[in-house]
């Protein structure tokens, strides 16, 4: 595309419940134009999905020695988009002993962000008692 040819990007808006088409035009790396969106924050979501797009990532770590094999997890702000593969690669590779407590950092700056892996669940120690209890009904 030479500097002078326009694009035209069409994005449906998450900035709040309406979902607006919102269409950007760009010449080079210049936006031109924004419209379709029906609030303040259809501007601001697509000025910065086309200048650098970022997303929260949501996964599940591995745990030893709890109730459950893997707490849910996500970063605690949104990160760049092309860190997202190096990302999940990290979190694939971390195991965390039980306890976990909602909140509790399980990465932090992950990948050179600024955002902090946390866990969203709760997992207690796995109770040998309990689990026996369990198995002999």
């Amino acid at each position: 595309m030479s500097e002078k040819e326009m694009e035209t990007r069409n994005l449906t808006c998450i900035g709040c419940p309406m979902g607006c088409p919102v269409r950007v035009q760009i010449r080079g790396n210049e936006i031109i134009d924004i419209s379709g969106n029906s609030c303040i924050r259809g501007e601001q979501y697509a000025r910065s999905e086309v200048t650098s797009p970022t997303r929260t990532v949501t996964s599940s770590v591995a745990v030893t020695g709890g109730e459950l094999a893997r707490v849910s997890c996500k970063t605690s702000e949104a990160i760049p988009k092309d860190k997202i593969r190096e990302c999940m690669n990290t979190i694939h590779s971390i195991t965390v002993s039980a306890p976990v407590h909602i909140g509790d950092v399980l990465c932090p700056g992950i990948c050179g962000t600024e955002a902090d892996l946390i866990a969203t669940k709760n997992v207690s120690l796995n109770c040998p008692c309990f689990s026996a209890r369990i198995k002999k009904k």
